[in-house]
């Protein structure tokens, strides 16, 4: 029996963001990098990815920002956008199926790309992010 369903509303958001975060705070590359800069702010945190998947998977358009400012000067790389991708489609294979799962590791994947990209050239450059 298929246990797994389309992501189709906010509570699907809701299981996905809380049941990625939940491993990523148990992870023992992630956690300590996660923890740091989080701190007790994880109830805000997680309204944010809540609101960005929201707009990124059911088009309602609720997130506004640049997802990448909180992430430019995180002391990580590619090993940790590995291990941060690994997490994320395991919980959507976990969950879901369906055209929004794809697209939800699709978008994941591009974004680790593009993070990873945009931390190691602003890190090895004289440049400064737009922030």
């Amino acid at each position: 029996m298929e246990k797994r369903k389309n992501i189709s509303d906010i509570d699907d958001i809701k299981l996905l963001v809380d049941s990625f975060y939940d491993k990523v705070r148990e992870d023992d590359l992630l956690k300590d990098i996660f923890n740091r800069v989080i701190q007790d702010r994880w109830p805000e945190h997680l309204e944010k990815m809540y609101r960005f998947w929201q707009t990124v998977l059911l088009g309602d358009h609720t997130y506004f920002g640049s997802p990448f400012v909180p992430h430019a000067k995180l002391p990580v790389e590619k090993s940790h956008f590995d291990r941060w991708m690994k997490l994320f489609v395991q919980t959507v294979d976990t969950y879901f199926i369906g055209e929004k799962a794809e697209r939800a590791k699709w978008q994941g994947d591009r974004m680790a790309e593009m993070f990873l990209y945009k931390i190691e050239y602003y890190r090895n450059s004289t440049a400064k992010p737009l922030l």
